[in-house]
């Protein structure tokens, strides 16, 4: 018989990559929800690989999308921990937002 691949792999290794960039550019929130909808699929996966092993050849690919969905994760929230403590520290939502409209003028990004 022959081997198929497990469905949800490669999507979740795309999600779990995307999950580092979010991690960056949405306060850690974007990193953690696209890891963990890798993570959902991870898991979906492993499943199905446990009902029949010999039916499916790519289960090294999902182990590697599960740790890069875990790293993504912890990225995700350790960004947001961050977020939270420097808002924290400046003073408020107010002082942070203000803080970066300055950052913004300095690099010529305009506001609508």
């Amino acid at each position: 018989m022959e081997q198929q691949k497990l469905p949800n792999v490669t999507i979740a290794l795309v999600l779990g990559i995307v999950s580092y960039l979010c991690c960056c550019f949405s306060i850690g929130i974007g990193g953690i929800v696209l890891s963990g909808i890798a993570f959902f699929l991870i898991l979906k996966d492993e499943k199905l690989y446990k009902q029949n092993p010999e039916n499916y050849s790519n289960f090294s690919q999902l182990k590697t999308a599960k740790i890069v969905a875990i790293i993504g994760l912890v990225l995700g929230a350790i960004a947001l921990v961050w977020t939270i403590f420097s808002i924290s520290q400046m003073g408020g939502w107010e002082a942070y937002m203000e803080q970066t409209q300055e950052i913004m003028e300095q690099w010529g990004i305009e506001q609508e």
